[in-house]
């Protein structure tokens, strides 16, 4: 084995070299959000990765000259903020890169034919299942897998830890499960048709908070009561 002495400038230089990916590295991590840094969707995760890779080659001695791995760091970070910014107001853009969240089961009946278009199967179901503490699939009302691959779970009525049953109260049906209407100023007609209720009663909803446009909604869902809930656009 040969062993390959460095000189003074070349131990400044990786010392340097060193220093600079990790200031760069923090700051491109502070100005990315937590959203990045928690890695929510498939987007963040791929981002994440490939400034992570770029950056460790740029440490490598053998590359501690080339500054082109920082110039990478610099326009993956540009382009991953371009992304983030226009997918705040674009709902489809934001399906593209995030995808959406997928229900899975629905009012206890496992979805088989979203399971395949997910290409999931009811081994990986019951696994996420077993990570909420769930190990009866019939206790669940209704799952959804989100963008970041975990799983939301709705339990039936008196299969919580603490339950109704237990403690001879009964229990009411819930009529919905809390849906957004409402994303960005756009209507999600698909919600509005998978809770069986009609656009009338939504303006009229509206209109007793004011509200005469869409556009002026931030984000409005049903509650699980059937009441209407509504954050105003700014």
């Amino acid at each position: 084995m040969v062993i390959t002495m460095l000189s003074g400038d070349e131990i400044l230089c990786t010392i340097t070299t060193n220093i600079i990916i990790f200031f760069t590295l923090l700051v491109v991590a502070r100005l990315m959000g937590k959203k990045q840094l928690s890695q929510l969707t498939f987007f963040n995760y791929i981002t994440g990765i490939t400034i992570g890779s770029i950056a460790a080659n740029a440490v490598n001695i053998d590359n501690s000259t080339n500054y082109d791995d920082y110039i990478g760091v610099i326009i993956w970070f540009v382009f991953t903020i371009i992304i983030s910014i226009i997918t705040l107001k674009s709902s489809r853009l934001r399906t593209i890169f995030d995808g959406e969240p997928a229900i899975v089961i629905k009012k206890g009946k496992i979805q088989d034919k979203i399971l395949k278009s997910l290409r999931l199967n009811l081994n990986d179901l019951t696994m996420l299942l077993r990570e909420k503490n769930v190990f009866n699939i019939s206790d669940v009302d209704y799952a959804i897998l989100e963008t970041n691959g975990k799983i939301s779970i709705l339990k039936k009525e008196g299969y919580n830890l603490v339950t109704k049953e237990d403690m001879n109260i009964k229990t009411n049906t819930k009529p919905f499960i809390n849906t957004s209407v409402i994303i960005d100023g756009n209507l999600i007609k698909n919600n509005l048709k998978e809770l069986n209720i009609k656009e009338v009663w939504l303006k009229q909803e509206l209109k007793k908070q004011n509200i005469k446009d869409y556009k002026d909604v931030l984000y409005a869902e049903v509650k699980n009561n059937g009441t209407l809930y509504v954050d105003k656009e700014e």
